[in-house]
């Protein structure tokens, strides 16, 4: 086959329509000289005849198991959970680097396989950066997602089912109406805020109406004392936008928001960072990651408290997800341009490095070696 290829697959997860690639990129690429392979997919929120239209080869959903071994797979969330070995080349999401939770048995699929892992959390620009992140999109959403949940909450009910939405405009629209038409009064309090995922939370909620003075915006000066923080439980809303790389005092625990009791002003914790099965993870008041149908899990904060619920889905930017992908997927093509010369390409090399290094620990984990 071309040395130029990619294979675009399927996403397996439920209720995820996002797209690594475009049509719009999928385009660049082929004028590059690329090859591109699209697995038919009626989740995906590009149609199938979109891809076919700039020239990519349609193919059956699912079907890259069968794909030739030197043919690199492209794709975003994790793959369904399997003892299958993984001999070609994949490039996602793994959610294993951070030792979440079945991460050895992930890794060992590729010992057993021989197959390469480019994690796309790891991919980073040569200030250190990450060169695509649906950070932006997921703070957006999030906050968008604490706010219907506020406000069924006071209507004396759970948030029930999500749906993606058309556009931004559409979802703006929708929260506003949910809080009556907008969202004045509401108090959210965002840690993370300097970041992309923190900036989409805080362009949410000025665009839905909270007033600036009750959108508090955190950072690492304003957590540097070190948590718990009596704060969180004075806002309504509190959305977790940090990127998490080492143990942290935790930034609310369920014995602080129990000590506060009917004085509780927070209803909704947005989790947007979705450590949930991260040893570190500095919100330990849940341990389960929510979906669309089910988007929050309640605390056990004692009957007699007010209630208090968490959002924690590991996917949120899919509920944007023509503009999310189109934003992440011209944010990595100009890496994916270099994928052909990875060997020598720094973005390439040092993801590889890393895959091998945490590969290594995976094996011992797993008594591999």
């Amino acid at each position: 086959m071309a040395k130029a290829v990619l294979w675009l697959r399927c996403e397996k997860k439920e209720f995820e329509r996002r797209s690594a690639l475009t049509p719009t990129t999928a385009k660049t690429l082929l004028n590059a000289g690329f090859e591109i392979f699209v697995e038919k997919d009626e989740q995906r929120i590009f149609d199938d005849s979109e891809f076919e239209a700039v020239g990519c080869k349609l193919v059956d959903n699912n079907s890259w198991p069968s794909a030739p071994t030197d043919v690199p797979i492209i794709g975003l969330k994790e793959l369904p959970v399997s003892e299958d070995p993984l001999p070609h080349t994949h490039i996602q999401f793994a959610h294993c680097y951070k030792k979440q939770g079945g991460w050895s048995q992930v890794l060992s699929r590729f010992h057993r396989g021989g197959g390469t892992l480019y994690d796309l959390e790891f991919l980073n620009d040569d200030s250190g950066r990450r060169v695509a992140a649906f950070g932006f999109h997921a703070g957006f959403a999030g906050a968008a997602a604490g706010a219907l949940a506020l406000a069924a909450r006071r209507q004396g009910k759970d948030l029930g089912l999500l749906t993606p939405y058309a556009n931004e405009k559409a979802m703006v629209d929708a929260v506003r109406e949910s809080l009556g038409g907008s969202g004045k009064g509401v108090k959210a309090l965002v840690i993370g805020a300097l970041g992309r995922c923190g900036r989409g939370a805080v362009d949410l909620f000025r665009k839905i109406g909270l007033e600036e003075d009750d959108i508090v915006k955190w950072d690492m000066a304003e957590t540097a004392k070190g948590g718990p923080f009596q704060e969180i439980l004075d806002v309504d809303i509190f959305v977790n936008c940090i990127y998490l790389s080492s143990r942290i005092p935790s930034f609310i625990t369920k014995q602080t928001i129990v000590a506060a009791g009917k004085e509780r002003k927070l209803s909704v914790v947005v989790d947007v960072s979705c450590d949930t099965t991260n040893p570190f993870n500095p919100i330990p008041i849940y341990n389960i990651n929510t979906t669309f149908d089910k988007p929050t899990v309640a605390v056990d904060v004692g009957q007699e408290n007010p209630p208090l619920s968490v959002i924690s889905i590991d996917h949120l930017p899919t509920l944007l997800p023509r503009e999310a992908s189109e934003q992440f997927s011209a944010d990595l093509l100009p890496s994916l341009l270099s994928f052909p010369q990875r060997s020598s390409a720094r973005v390439w090399v040092e993801a590889e490095q890393l895959f091998k290094e945490k590969l290594g620990e995976a094996a011992q984990a797993e008594g591999l070696v």
